[in-house]
């Protein structure tokens, strides 16, 4: 083994908690690491499907993959107990050369930031190339994200945001003020009425979509967040039915794996061949509109491509800034 290879080895794992995380990460830095990530070759053997573990009301979801950059191969861990309304996120960063476990990273705000800034970098190649008017449905942490990550990098005219209770809805709103542009209203299709991007990013106790097709103005881009399991939904089959292009971040998982697509499915709406993948859109492979009327969703459950590129961002942050806490004992690679 080389000196160079076993002093890497020999570098302490790096432990980062969510206020370090905090500190670290901002809204462009971290769409231009995804958005180099998915402009490179990744191959679907760098980034298979989760697995889920399910017991009576909690369940523990594995992501793992290999980064395109060639310097990290990761998982992300997600432990939920339904019934408590709990949850856990860890992710796991080791050398690709080495082995070494690099970093150990609390995962919850590093969740958020992958979907926020992918959404994003999914607008940027969408949306149309002029300040945007933006609906929003939901008014919680993913919602709020989104917006604030979009704001960051594109030009936002104007927005209506819809909740189904109106202090969330004006609390929502009175976050984003006086920055921007931004009304809330009191009922979804009033949100949605000629805007040119829909987040939407909410679920409706019952489970029965938020979002319906016939409100959708010609050439809108949708972007849904929240329905990533197949108990649930948020898009109606309409709106699935009338997209040109349907984006997604794992379009398998997408297809197979997501309430809305089930649903669309089992309505006689044919999703194959405009199910296409975000990275096909970021190397230009494909065309998602063919006409300036054509209604795109992106539709998003996560990736743990998303989760490592963004946790390899840190971590060199992290290092350059010394941020961090650097574990007394770690796990010692071995030969095999």
């Amino acid at each position: 083994m080389s000196d160079a290879v076993t002093a890497e080895s020999s570098r302490p794992t790096l432990f980062l908690s969510d206020a370090d995380v905090a500190s670290l990460a901002d809204w462009p830095s971290a769409v231009a690491a995804l958005a180099d990530a998915y402009a490179r070759p990744v191959s679907p053997a760098m980034v298979p499907p989760r697995t889920m573990a399910r017991g009576e009301g909690t369940w523990l979801r594995s992501l793992t993959a290999v980064s395109p950059s060639g310097g990290h191969m990761g998982c992300k861990l997600i432990a939920a107990n339904t019934r408590a309304r709990r949850a856990s996120y860890l992710i796991s960063l080791f050398d690709e050369q080495t082995m070494a476990l690099r970093a150990l990273i609390d995962g919850n705000r590093v969740t958020g930031l992958r979907t926020a800034a992918t959404a994003a970098l999914a607008l940027t190649l969408l949306a149309p190339r002029r300040p945007l008017h933006v609906a929003v449905i939901g008014s919680g942490f993913e919602a709020r994200g989104a917006l604030e990550c979009l704001a960051a990098v594109r030009a936002v005219q104007s927005v209506r945001v819809f909740s189904p209770t109106p202090a969330s809805r004006e609390r929502f709103a009175e976050h984003f003020r006086p920055a921007t542009d931004i009304t809330a209203v009191d009922r979804p299709e009033a949100a949605v009425k000629d805007a040119d991007v829909v987040i939407c990013a909410a679920r409706s106790r019952d489970e029965s979509p938020v979002l319906r097709g016939a409100w959708l103005p010609p050439g809108v881009t949708v972007v849904s967040l929240g329905s990533t399991l197949p108990e649930q939904r948020e898009v109606d089959e309409e709106t699935m039915a009338r997209a040109a292009c349907i984006v997604a971040d794992m379009p398998e998982e997408v297809e197979h794996d997501t309430g809305d697509a089930i649903a669309a499915a089992r309505a006689g709406v044919v999703l194959a061949d405009r199910l296409v993948s975000l990275g096909a859109l970021a190397t230009g492979d494909i065309v998602p509109r063919r006409a300036d009327g054509d209604i795109v969703l992106y539709k998003s459950v996560g990736s743990a491509l998303q989760d490592v590129v963004i946790a390899e961002m840190l971590l060199a942050r992290a290092v350059r800034q010394g941020v961090g806490v650097a574990l007394p004992v770690t796990i010692t690679p071995i030969a095999k």
